[in-house]
């Protein structure tokens, strides 16, 4: 059941991708402002049911909103039925970033999960080219603060899903964007497969299957993320799916609000 719980919340904010653990940072090719013409959403909520192999394992909802020069999104994570009584998770994301460019400025998480309750906050500093970390244990009392360098344009782990729609996708090829979590910095290069056809709880849809990869972290040489955006001008995230050599978890979109 940990293994479980680390999925759900990892796939959820592409965390998978930010796990470095010791591996050294590579690299990172400069952010992309977003393409000529794309609008992010200006308030959205995107719903979605989350299996983990053939059962029912959890819903997860993004709020997107646009807040003046920024975009804010809120990510609730919460695990269902059987699920919920054996190991209960309960946890929330924020992160921001600029409209324009797509740097992130800040990216905060609640977690609960069985008895661990963390709270975290990251921070990124581009005039001092820092990023700074004040996680809390809830239990214990304990608070530590980290720094780490950052260039000069980053996204992070939450951020990333929806930046990436700002980009151009074009089939057999693919774009990079230095995500910074763990306080580190990674280049994650995002291919573009080809194009498909979703069903979802909320309809069917036409859609570019896009893997992220990265040369360091969980992911590498262990298995796969794709996110299916739509095939249009919005490039709507409608799946998401995890498969690692332990099991496959997948995000379904089940619903759309705006507001």
């Amino acid at each position: 059941m940990i293994r479980l719980r680390r999925l759900l919340v990892a796939a959820a904010c592409l965390l998978l991708l930010a796990d470095l653990r010791a591996e050294p940072p590579q690299a990172a090719s400069p952010m992309q402002p977003p393409r000529a013409g794309f609008s992010f959403p200006a308030r959205q909520t995107l719903n979605y049911s989350v299996d983990w192999r053939v059962f029912p394992a959890g819903v997860v909802s993004f709020h997107v909103e646009a807040d003046g020069e920024m975009q804010r999104v809120t990510v609730t994570a919460d695990t269902v039925g059987a699920v919920n009584l054996i190991f209960r998770v309960s946890d929330r994301f924020q992160s921001s970033f600029q409209r324009s460019t797509g740097c992130s400025e800040s990216f905060s998480k609640q977690l609960i999960e069985g008895r661990r309750q963390v709270n975290s906050d990251l921070h990124f500093n581009y005039a001092q080219s820092k990023a700074m970390q004040t996680e809390k244990n809830l239990i214990s009392g304990i608070s530590k603060h980290q720094e780490a360098a950052i260039p000069s344009c980053v996204t992070d782990s939450l951020s990333a899903i929806f930046y990436a729609a700002s980009q151009p996708m074009t089939i057999g090829q693919s774009f990079q964007m230095p995500l910074a979590d763990a306080m580190k910095t990674i280049p994650v290069t995002m291919k573009v497969e080809g194009r498909e056809e979703v069903k979802t709880p909320a309809g069917a849809f036409q859609t570019l299957r896009v893997e992220p990869t990265a040369d360091a972290g969980i992911v590498k040489n262990r298995g796969n993320i794709w996110i299916w955006y739509t095939d249009d001008d919005r490039h709507m995230p409608v799946q998401m799916r995890a498969r690692l050599f332990w099991g496959t978890i997948t995000f379904r979109l089940t619903s759309v609000e705006q507001k």
